[in-house]
């Protein structure tokens, strides 16, 4: 990792993502928000910003604090920002989903805590992506990955001032004409940008060199990962270029989000079979528990590419985009950030700890802090779960969703404990766990200074 130091607010963000993670599966297992509820009732908003924002944004944010330098091969820039970063996104999102509470209640409270929370998401989103964006700058020329954080960011610009107008229009506040066919018709856009540009598009970045990375694989640039750069660019470019269009035709732009869908699955093709020659050509030849369940969230990925072709060809009808909605974000980007989880923890767990003592005294392994075995028996009890729910979407059977949905939380609540006990070396050998001028790593919050540090 040249060029990297430890974040010290990553696994901190982590934390509270995978508290999100928990509560939005739980609040699926008691039939709160869609299926029970409709697609764009303030119960399913809550379900989703809780998911997407809480989890998936945290999630992403976290990673990128560590991984960004690791990209650029240089340190972060405005690191002590992060904190501030993850205590307005904390606040933003609590607020917003008191807001979309407060619309289902019909309480005026909605008038005050939408517009507070959109605030305070931009601001917090806005200074990671400054953070993010400083850090890149002085890097230039970029390399290929860092490139699709760069596109990622953007499309995290666009997606927060989309949902901004989005809180400030729910909230009744005058925002001009523009503001009434934005929100009618530009969800949708809302939704290409969030999941597929800031998230897809950034993980699909990232992954290139954590792949490589965690299996020894060749990290050389290949013309087809330009192609997945340049065709994804260009899909993302169209989806925001149809945000003026709707507003002026206050209507939909299904044409330009059609050719849109039609790039985007250029670029997913193209980065399927990418992955598969970094599997082929990793000098690792026994994967780690990581890198065989990726493979689950790759054929997700295959699976989401299907399902999109499929609503795309026979018309966007509510059970097929919850279902394409509920695929991406759980079988693809949840499955995909649970297995990369679950090397990054131990492995910043076993720098913070062991680090400082590195070539003076016996450490453990990485692999010596978690029981693989136990693991993979979750992540499979996981991704079985969301192909049963994908299902019962599809065929629209609430009840058996729910059942899937709890499967899929037990797993989740599994793996959690297994991420704590890598945290508390558990796994690892009295002997060698905590040999002198080891560091004992707290649970997520940073070590703080006290009056005794040098």
């Amino acid at each position: 990792m040249s060029g990297a130091t430890l974040s010290r607010w990553t696994m901190s963000s982590f934390a509270v993502a995978l508290a999100f993670l928990v509560g939005g599966q739980a609040m699926m297992v008691l039939g709160f928000g869609y299926p029970m509820a409709a697609l764009r009732a303030p119960e399913t908003l809550i379900l989703v910003h809780t998911v997407t924002i809480g989890w998936l944004g945290l999630l992403m944010s976290g990673a990128l604090l560590q991984f960004v330098p690791v990209l650029v091969a240089r340190p972060l820039c405005g690191g002590r920002l992060a904190m501030p970063a993850l205590v307005m996104i904390i606040a933003g999102l609590l607020c917003l989903l008191s807001g979309f509470a407060a619309l289902a209640s019909g309480s005026e409270w909605a008038g005050y805590a939408l517009p507070a929370g959109a605030v305070l998401l931009s601001a917090g989103f806005s200074l990671l992506i400054a953070i993010v964006a400083a850090t890149l700058w002085r890097a230039r020329p970029l390399p290929l990955p860092a490139r699709f954080v760069a596109v990622g960011l953007a499309s995290l610009a666009g997606t927060v001032a989309l949902g901004t107008s989005f809180a400030l229009t729910h909230s009744g506040w005058p925002q001009g004409g523009a503001a009434m066919p934005l929100l009618a018709n530009g969800v949708s856009l809302h939704a290409s940008l969030g999941l597929g540009g800031w998230m897809t598009f950034t993980a699909m970045g990232v992954s290139y060199r954590l792949l490589a990375m965690f299996m020894l694989s060749p990290e050389s640039e290949h013309a087809t990962q330009k192609l997945v750069w340049w065709s994804g660019a260009l899909a993302l470019a169209v989806v925001a270029s149809a945000a003026p269009v709707v507003v002026f035709r206050d209507a939909g732009a299904p044409q330009m989000l059609l050719l849109a869908a039609a790039l985007g699955i250029v670029a997913m093709a193209v980065y399927g079979a990418d992955v598969l020659r970094i599997y082929r050509r990793r000098k690792r030849r026994l994967m780690e528990v990581n890198s065989r369940v990726s493979l689950g969230a790759f054929a997700a990925l295959a699976a989401t590419i299907a399902l999109l072709a499929f609503v795309a060809l026979t018309g966007p009808g509510e059970a097929g985009v919850a279902a394409l909605a509920y695929l991406t974000v759980f079988g693809w980007l949840t499955g995909l950030g649970l297995a990369q989880l679950y090397k990054i923890v131990p492995f910043l767990t076993w720098l913070e700890c062991y680090g400082p003592i590195l070539g003076r005294v016996p450490t453990p392994r990485v692999q010596d802090l978690v029981d693989e075995s136990k693991a993979m028996r979750w992540f499979m009890l996981f991704f079985a779960a969301v192909a049963v729910a994908t299902t019962a979407l599809l065929a629209r059977q609430p009840t058996l969703f729910r059942l899937a949905a709890f499967c899929q939380l037990v797993a989740t609540l599994c793996l959690i404990v297994e991420f704590a006990r890598a945290r508390r070396l558990a796994h690892v050998p009295l002997p060698l766990r905590l040999p002198d001028g080891a560091l004992r790593p707290h649970l997520f919050l940073p070590p703080f200074p006290t009056r005794r540090s040098p």
